[in-house]
């Protein structure tokens, strides 16, 4: 788990959560906040865990929002560690950095206009990166396939193409 952000057209940075699961590389949760308060991220973590269960350990930087007394407590009473990565070390949180690395080359080529703008845009994004992008370390499949477990399909693949071409990809319908 971490945050990056994104200037709007307003010049307002737009502070965006991202969750990726470590071993299936899927994102689990992508959101534009509308602060970094620990409360904040907890909600958005909560909705995360309704959805995909509760896991083991989360992964966070040394961000006053990850390292508060809130966050910790929490974190303690559902049974999840969390570990915190050393200073200046974030290729020891690799797999949410690597996936901002991507996020951040695509958003980098567009431009937001609001918050809702930047709420589409993260949604289709999450998407995209989950269905339609196959990835190295996976052996070619996409977050999703491994997360479901699911061998790749047979099925005729779809193009998809989202940012008016900017991000374009094939996704195989289960």
């Amino acid at each position: 788990m971490d945050l990056t952000g994104k200037a709007d057209l307003s010049g307002r940075q737009r502070m965006i959560l991202g969750v990726v699961d470590h071993g299936a590389r899927a994102c689990l949760r992508l959101s534009d906040l509308a602060d970094k308060r620990s409360a904040t991220i907890l909600r958005e973590l909560c909705s995360a865990f309704r959805r995909f269960g509760l896991p083991a350990r989360i992964r966070v930087d040394n961000e006053a929002c990850f390292n508060s007394h809130l966050m910790k407590a929490t974190m303690a009473l559902l049974g999840i560690t969390l570990q915190t990565t050393e200073p200046h070390c974030p290729w020891q949180n690799g797999r949410i950095e690597r996936f901002f690395g991507t996020l951040k080359r695509h958003l980098d080529r567009i431009a937001i206009v609001d918050g809702d703008d930047l709420r589409h845009k993260l949604v289709e994004f999450r998407c995209w990166y989950n269905h339609a992008r196959p990835h190295q370390h996976l052996g070619g499949h996409t977050p999703a396939e491994v997360w479901g477990g699911k061998r790749k399909s047979t099925r005729g693949p779809k193009f998809v193409s989202i940012w008016d071409g900017a991000i374009t990809g094939w996704w195989f319908p289960p």
